[in-house]
């Protein structure tokens, strides 16, 4: 019996998945998912990045079909996709999977769904129809994209959104599986773009071309059914020693990754490998250690880790984010590493710089099994100028992620404060009511109709 190509498994799982399959606890992961992109979308959506690339596609035209951050612009849903990805991943403020899948996933199903008038049950089964794919293809690559100079989030986020949007769409699995197909050779994103605006810009391409691929395949634009298996394939030619496995045989369907990974909820706006460190100088701000005594802070942290968080002398927000000395030294200095402390001015304060300049990195490559890109936990040494030293407790996993999860009160003020960080004239609490019963929404087109917050009326 002929082996079936990776991308006909997985357009088969694309198209025929439907609501009334999903388990609860996928249920619930989409919910909390699409809802915390689109607090992050709305935060980020006057950022400069965001911005240029609105003016951009702006000037291209074309028809008003899907609403831009839930303000009253709209524009063509491909166009919006990549905008509102943009934003979503502008301040490093999205959720985490292995990756980024939902900035990419949400935003191209939110366009798409507004194009086609789809349901709320529509939008959240399109949502785990993407996670489903991202995780199953993630997870089969033994080596780390990033140490190879690659993005995973846009590089296997194009094709998550596409399967998302094949669903959406409700493509046939042939043309889910051109879609897959087509999606493969327009994605890529390099680590090079970190802590620019390339960044954001090329995981919001990525939505972009997951809602252009699944509308190429439904207007009958073929790909090789082999396009991510095969010897010349995608997996292969993106692994960054060949070690990917191609051979296990999917189980989509029968076993849930939504169900069994979760989602990881960002509780501070930087890149994910400096939280952990977060939560051990936070800890350590407790036990009320003067800033003035401080001789030298040593972090120490995994490898991989430490050569995402390259930027070590931090100028602006947008360096910071990539920093971990930055988010010691926010951390210590605040209490708090948040929308407040990853902005220009506070990064250019003369005590933050004082500080930061006082963090030494000290990577290890001892690895976390269940995570190998990172170390097994993240600890914070201080040296006093009386000799002194302070060591922080161990941190194994980050305040938010899947097994050590937000508070339903962390992930509603989190909402807000996005929202009004944003400026956004919408009734936030009344948006994240709806998205938290998206099932029961007969339009998604509903959530674009909420009335004006108060205070802005």
């Amino acid at each position: 019996m002929t082996k079936q190509a990776l991308a006909q498994a997985l357009g088969e799982f694309a198209a025929g998945l439907r609501f009334a399959q999903l388990p609860p606890r996928a249920l619930a992961l989409a919910k909390m998912g699409i809802s915390d992109c689109v607090a992050v979308m709305v935060a980020g959506s006057h950022e400069s990045a965001v911005q240029t690339l609105r003016a951009t596609l702006a000037a291209l035209g074309g028809p008003a079909e899907s609403t831009l951050f839930f303000s009253s612009e709209r524009m063509a849903a491909p166009s919006a996709a990549w905008i509102n990805s943009t934003a979503g991943h502008v301040l490093d403020y999205d959720d985490v999977a292995f990756g980024h899948p939902s900035v990419v996933i949400v935003p191209a199903i939110l366009a798409e769904a507004e194009a086609l008038d789809a349901s709320g049950a529509d939008l959240a089964t399109a949502y785990i129809a993407g996670y489903e794919i991202w995780m199953e293809l993630i997870t089969r690559e033994r080596d780390n994209y990033q140490m190879k100079g690659w993005h995973p989030t846009p590089l296997l986020g194009a094709l998550a959104a596409t399967a998302a949007c094949a669903n959406l769409r409700r493509l046939n699995a042939a043309a889910a599986t051109s879609a897959l197909g087509l999606a493969a050779a327009q994605a890529s994103g390099i680590t090079a773009s970190y802590g620019t605006m390339a960044k954001a810009m090329q995981v919001g391409k990525a939505a972009h071309t997951g809602v252009m691929s699944a509308r190429m395949a439904a207007a009958g634009m073929l790909a090789a059914p082999d396009s991510l298996d095969g010897e010349r394939g995608f997996l292969r030619a993106i692994s960054p020693a060949g070690k990917v496995d191609i051979e296990r045989a999917p189980q989509l369907g029968t076993r849930w990754h939504s169900v069994e990974q979760g989602l990881s909820i960002k509780r501070y706006p930087m890149c994910y490998c400096a939280h952990r460190a977060i939560d051990a100088a936070l800890e350590l701000k407790t036990r009320a250690i003067a800033i003035e005594n401080i001789e030298r802070i040593e972090v120490m942290l995994g490898k991989i880790q430490a050569a995402t968080l390259k930027n070590h002398h931090p100028a602006n927000g947008l360096d910071a984010i990539f920093s971990v000395e930055f988010a010691i030294a926010a951390a210590l200095l605040s209490g708090n590493v948040g929308l407040q402390q990853v902005s220009d001015e506070f990064v250019a304060r003369a005590d933050v710089q004082n500080l930061l300049g006082k963090v030494v990195v000290v990577a290890h490559e001892d690895y976390d099994p269940e995570w190998p890109s990172m170390a097994r936990f993240d600890q914070i040494r201080v040296q006093l100028r009386s000799g002194e030293t302070i060591l922080s407790e161990p941190v194994h996993r980050a305040l938010g992620d899947a097994q050590r999860p937000l508070t339903p009160a962390d992930l509603r003020a989190k909402f807000l404060d996005c929202f009004a960080a944003g400026k956004s004239a919408a009734d936030a609490a009344h948006v994240l009511q709806a998205l938290q019963n998206i099932e029961a929404q007969p339009s998604c087109r509903a959530l674009y109709r909420a009335p004006v917050a108060a205070a802005t009326a």
